[in-house]
């Protein structure tokens, strides 16, 4: 049942939504100008008890920084380093297999490969660690690592590397179980002289798109999503959103969107930048469910400590990736919370948690998106319904 009736056209919005049926652009658009939020999360706990039954979910991993070099310069980032740095990571063979079999032995299931974008086209350094490594590009390593670790641990590897070409994906496609590109804004404008994305041509959204509907003609599990306060307005948002519904609507391959919000960082240009507003940004997750229907939709909750469960209330399913052993490198001063914290913070607001792998059952229990070399991996990791065994974990 809807809060109020006080805005007919609003309301006749949310009921179509609740139905399934479309909203058009300028009816999402309402929903961040009305002043009845209770109504609006009212309706994405609807949509996603009709859509998204079951549990919430989370992913157990580890995260391997595996080089922190970048082509890009982001003017939010401190995850990229340059060669002198002390903090710059290049990981051997031997140092990924150790993290690895440290991660299997906390019952890790996901291993998530993240690197800076191309950093073999920008650094010398690079190129010559990839040299000493038989490799000529950050993805024939990563490869080449996935494998190892698949044949080794069994540990399920998800790639984060950026916006990648059809012919790359196709040779992670064998190793990794899914991958990952966020979106983070559709707008074109945030490429412009003095915007966040104006020294990384990878974050052009053409760029990303075109990455998202490559992964989806190879028909990957892929993970996109939004990064909000980074200079975007509303109807950035609503097209943005709308763009990952279309794109999904076309292929079906899009497992999860993320969304996030921004949190500025000291050192860097946007260090003074406010992050968005704690209503702002509860609204924005509930018109985001709203606007995707029944996809699967997790907010960070690292990125949101004191607060995390309340986003329940705006009809998110899922917590993402969540480690008992390494930092969130690209956010390194927010901890993980511990997975006890999260289970207690969701059993509050009245549901279960439950870990899945880094495909998401649905995906994995369709064929075609899952290569048969990953098959005999996956099958020790999943029950029925293709989450992780609880006997597992414990």
């Amino acid at each position: 049942m809807l809060a109020t009736k006080s805005d007919p056209g609003v309301y006749e919005t949310l009921v179509k939504s609740l139905e399934g049926r479309h909203i058009s652009k300028p009816e999402a658009m309402e929903l961040f100008v009305c002043h009845d939020q209770d109504a609006i999360l009212s309706t994405a706990r609807s949509i996603r008890e009709k859509t998204k039954r079951g549990p919430i979910t989370y992913s157990r991993k580890i995260f391997i920084n595996l080089i922190n070099l970048c082509r890009d310069s982001c003017s939010y980032c401190t995850y990229k380093k340059e060669p002198t740095d002390k903090s710059v990571s290049m990981m051997r063979p031997s140092e990924v297999l150790e993290l690895a079999q440290a991660g299997k032995k906390l019952r890790c299931t996901e291993a998530l490969f993240i690197t800076g974008e191309r950093p073999e086209q920008r650094y010398a350094q690079a190129r010559s660690w990839l040299h000493s490594l038989g490799h000529s590009t950050t993805i024939e390593y990563i490869r080449e690592m996935s494998e190892m670790i698949l044949q080794k641990t069994g540990l399920l590897p998800h790639t984060n590397a950026g916006s990648l070409t059809k012919k790359e994906m196709s040779l992670l496609k064998h190793t990794n179980v899914s991958l990952g590109v966020m979106l983070e804004s559709s707008s074109e404008r945030l490429a412009a002289k003095g915007m966040p994305h104006e020294m990384a041509p990878s974050k052009n959204p053409r760029v990303r798109i075109k990455t998202l509907e490559n992964a989806g003609d190879l028909m990957i599990p892929t993970t996109t999503g939004l990064l909000i306060g980074i200079g975007e307005q509303p109807e950035d948002i609503i097209d943005s959103l709308f763009l990952i519904k279309e794109i999904n609507q076309n292929y079906g391959h899009i497992q999860e969107v993320i969304i996030q919000n921004f949190a500025p960082k000291p050192g860097t240009q946007m260090s003074g930048t406010l992050p968005p507003a704690y209503d702002f940004f509860l609204t924005v997750v509930g018109v985001a469910r709203i606007v995707l229907g029944g996809m699967n939709i997790q907010v960070p909750p690292n990125l949101n400590p004191y607060s995390f469960g309340k986003y329940l209330n705006a009809g998110i399913n899922d917590w993402g990736g969540i480690s008992p052993l390494t930092i969130d490198h690209v956010n390194p001063e927010f901890p993980w919370p511990s997975i006890s914290s999260v289970r207690d913070a969701t059993q509050t607001m009245g549901y279960t948690l439950r870990a899945r792998l880094p495909v998401y059952p649905e995906f994995l229990l369709d064929n075609k998106y899952v290569s048969e070399a990953l098959r005999p991996h996956l099958e020790p990791l999943c029950d029925g319904y293709g989450l992780v065994p609880e006997e597992y974990l414990a």
